[in-house]
């Protein structure tokens, strides 16, 4: 008897682990924002209490990295699980492109492609950013729903492109509508979790936020005053309050899907990721870190980034996990079982098993290029080769890189710099289209 019941257990128990729905994903990523930006990371004078939050309910990474030093090679990095440099996508696409030919090619092995072909439903709301022509859209990328824009900035009132373009996008129609860029965002994501709860999906929010130009909301009026790419010298230039006001914007909107994702009742069965694509702009806050975007240096690259999964990802957890964005596409498509195509390997890690506590954290060699520097991690330890001049720190101990190794570390420089001359031959030679002209994004 005591055999029997024990069988019908494990039976029934089999029956109810495989009826266990799918797990959806959100993956939410903010633009431009600095490592110093947020309440959980020290920010004085901006209130993120939604991500701060976030952090609490989950894992929050000291040392996570974008995949570049921009907008777009970052993104092309997160969709296609890869080093972005193997696309030949290495700076910021230009706002305006008559050709059709200048952005990332659509692949076999898109994230979001693997998802829909695994029975997902897949979106991207917010930035694309990874070109403009017919062949090159987020649906031909494998989104089934798309509602954003697709340049790298766009007027948060009267979102045209930096070209002077209509640039606001539903699927492969511009759309007119009225409102606030980020509110908007917020919106499509809250109606998209409401559309589409039943099944497993794949949520990407691309925020705009809180990229140039510094619109603060609310006030339209001023709509046009930094459409430029204004420096802090310039005398429109924006101010600090106004970046603040514009993340505040954000983090309340992320609540909304948050909220979103409770009231449909599957928050306990949804992934939900946030990250930035790059180190912060001038206005930002990149402290403890040097330098920001367009940068190799720690504050062009280590950026926020948090996973929250009730039930899988213990709360409160603070992981020096070192990470980087194309992580979060193998975490992806292991969590959910994607089949990935023949000669397809993702150059990221699964970072489940780590952050539920089932493994220990790994070590990790990671490599950045942009026009002018490049740069590798190998444990603790980081290379920058910067114009002439190579640097060694250890970026564990010394976060600032003030503390250069090089007079006392030739044997680490000689190691690191034969990895990282190892890894540009080898993207070099896998290279899939001609890199696009710099855009100052």
């Amino acid at each position: 008897m005591r055999r029997l019941v024990l069988l019908l257990l494990t039976v029934f128990g089999s029956v109810a682990l495989e009826a266990q729905p799918q797990p959806s994903v959100v993956f939410i990523m903010t633009d431009d924002v600095g490592y110093g930006d947020l309440g959980s990371h020290g920010a004085p004078d901006i209130r993120t209490p939604v991500l701060d939050r976030l952090a609490s309910q989950g894992a929050r990474f000291t040392d996570f990295y974008s995949n570049g030093t921009t907008c777009s090679p970052t993104r092309a990095g997160l969709i296609t699980g890869r080093y972005q440099q193997r696309y030949g996508i290495e700076v910021p696409l230009p706002s305006s492109d008559p050709t059709g030919r200048v952005g990332l090619a659509a692949t076999d092995h898109s994230l979001p492609l693997l998802l829909r072909q695994a029975g997902y439903a897949t979106a991207l709301i917010g930035k694309w950013h990874l070109g403009l022509g017919d062949d090159k859209t987020p649906r031909k990328h494998g989104y089934d729903y798309f509602f954003g824009f697709k340049t790298g900035y766009i007027d948060y009132y009267t979102h045209n492109s930096g070209a002077g373009k209509p640039d606001l996008w539903l699927n492969d129609e511009l759309k007119p509508e009225d409102g606030y860029m980020t509110d908007l965002i917020t919106r499509h994501a809250v109606d998209y979790i409401r559309d589409h709860a039943a099944k497993p999906f794949y949520l990407s929010v691309h925020y705009s936020a809180a990229h140039w130009p510094y619109q603060v909301p609310d006030k339209p009026s001023v709509a046009i005053r930094n459409a430029a790419h204004l420096q802090p010298h310039d005398p429109a230039a924006g101010t600090r309050a106004e970046y603040a006001a514009m993340l505040e914007r954000a983090d309340h909107g992320i609540g909304e899907i948050l909220q979103a994702l409770d009231a449909a009742g599957i928050a306990d069965n949804t992934l939900v990721i946030f990250t930035n694509d790059n180190g912060g702009e001038w206005l930002s806050r990149n402290a403890p870190l040097f330098h920001r975007k367009w940068s190799v240096w720690e504050g062009g690259i280590r950026v926020p980034a948090i996973m929250r999964w009730p039930g899988t990802i213990p709360a409160g957890q603070v992981t020096p996990q070192v990470g980087i964005s194309m992580d979060f596409t193998a975490t992806i498509l292991a969590l959910t079982k994607a089949r990935t195509p023949a000669g397809y390997t993702p150059e990221g890690i699964d970072l489940l098993p780590i952050v539920s506590g089932r493994t220990a954290p790994v070590e990790r060699t990671l490599f950045w290029r942009n026009t002018s520097a490049r740069a590798v991690r190998s444990g603790d330890l980081k290379l920058v080769v910067d114009g002439q001049s190579s640097f060694i720190f250890n970026v564990r101990a010394d976060a600032g890189e003030r503390n250069d190794l090089t007079n006392t570390s030739q044997s680490d420089a000689r190691r690191l710099r034969a990895l990282l001359d190892a890894w540009v031959a080898e993207v070099d030679a896998e290279k899939k289209i001609r890199a696009p002209e710099p855009d100052r994004q």
